[in-house]
């Protein structure tokens, strides 16, 4: 197997274990991944139709429209008709939606920097973060 391959699926399980780890930050009870996964899309975008969140999650528009019915009902989304084209509905983060994200992002980062700070020497924190930098790189190539 070449090199490039056996630490492209390094990258690709060392990723999804941090993943993992990371969401057992979240507390019991709450939201899904998939709703969170809505409320940040709605608060780094803005106001977004169903159709438009299913394309970026990769999901049918039925399958986004329960995760937002849920979301509406919980007061952290709000619905509104589109300006554009008063057939489609917009969806918003509300206040308290906005909080669940930041509240939520800043949780997972306190306890990834604890372990970072615990467990990694300072050249190793720099190389984490280049590494960062270059999987967002990649992230980004066209498919």
């Amino acid at each position: 197997m070449p090199a490039s391959e056996v630490a492209a699926h390094e990258i690709r399980t060392s990723l999804f274990r941090l993943v993992r780890r990371l969401r057992q930050e979240r507390p019991e009870g709450e939201l899904s991944y998939s709703q969170l996964n809505v409320l940040g899309w709605l608060e780094r975008e803005g106001p977004m139709t169903n159709a438009d969140l299913a394309a970026a999650e990769r999901v049918t528009p039925q399958t986004m429209m329960r995760a937002t019915a849920d979301l509406v009902t919980s007061d952290l989304i709000s619905r509104a008709d589109n300006p554009a084209d008063r057939r489609q509905v917009l969806l918003e983060i509300t206040a308290a939606g906005a909080t669940l994200v930041r509240d939520d992002r800043r949780r997972r980062d306190t306890f990834l920097a604890k372990a970072m700070d615990a467990t990694l020497t300072p050249t190793e924190q720099d190389l984490l973060h280049l590494a960062a930098r270059l999987m967002d790189k990649l992230a980004e190539v066209p498919q």
